[in-house]
């Protein structure tokens, strides 16, 4: 895994970037970017109507990440939270999946730093790139670079990472089986992140999310060695007919044993 802090300019701007980048540089290249747009448009647009910020943030970095990719992998379909799902991405190859603007709603509050940019990329059944920008903190995790960072030892007691607005009945009962502390926390790829960085040890939810919620998060955690997976336990599956993808564990390897049993204990039917 790559950390990047935004604030280093990057040597050569997304828009004249040349097609020799390897995906993984150019999935880090393109989150980077995009942030830094958001952080952009926080300024010019403020905060006083929220939704026309939020719009605005969704709107114009969806614009940016498909030129982008237009221009540099013409070749490739893009699965966009904020893009018309076009079936033909079924059956192409490569398939980047991309969320302009992970939590919208903290993007629109002044001060708050947990919301994220995602970018991934898919091919033959799996995610082979993926990079989550936090461009409110100035950094960019990206699972390119080979090797896998140091990570603290995980915690005891393990804390989770929940919504702060609705976190699920479950992530309650998980905390309580494990003796876990619970730190409410914004968009799904800020909560990724503090266990990718060492934050927290689990993440894990349930009630909706699709394909572009915990695509590029997935990617940057694998890369780091930690557990992924559905709640049941079974893999997470990209480029489906379907995007829902609604429910995900990541968690601290040594842990995941512990976190998929407290989950069938407080739920059978997983």
């Amino acid at each position: 895994m790559n950390t990047d802090d935004t604030r280093r300019p990057a040597t050569v701007p997304v828009d004249i970037a040349t097609d020799e980048l390897d995906d993984d540089v150019l999935a880090r290249r393109l989150a980077t970017d995009a942030g830094k747009l958001l952080l952009r448009i926080r300024e010019e647009v403020g905060f006083a109507a929220p939704a026309t910020l939020r719009d605005a943030g969704d709107a114009r970095s969806h614009q940016l990440l498909i030129r982008a990719l237009t221009r540099h992998r013409p070749q490739d379909a893009v699965l966009s939270e904020e893009g018309v799902d076009d079936p033909a991405r079924l059956s192409a190859e490569r398939v980047w999946i991309v969320d302009p603007l992970d939590g919208t709603r903290e993007f629109a509050e002044p001060g708050r730093t947990d919301w994220a940019v995602h970018v991934a990329l898919w091919r033959a059944g799996e995610l082979i790139a993926g990079a989550v920008a936090l461009p409110a903190l100035n950094v960019t995790l990206s699972g390119g670079g080979g090797g896998q960072p140091a990570r603290p030892a995980a915690a005891r007691p393990p804390r989770i990472v929940a919504s702060r607005t609705r976190a699920p009945r479950l992530v309650g009962e998980v905390a309580e089986a494990l003796g876990a502390s619970v730190v409410p926390m914004g968009s799904a790829g800020a909560k990724a992140a503090a266990v990718i960085r060492g934050q927290a040890e689990i993440y894990l939810h349930a009630g909706g999310q699709y394909e572009w919620d915990s695509a590029a998060p997935v990617a940057v955690a694998r890369a780091t060695g930690l557990h992924t997976s559905r709640l049941d336990g079974t893999p997470l599956r990209y480029n489906q007919p379907d995007p829902s993808l609604p429910d995900l564990v990541i968690c601290d390897a040594t842990l995941a044993p512990a976190v998929l049993a407290a989950i069938r204990a407080a739920d059978p039917q997983r």
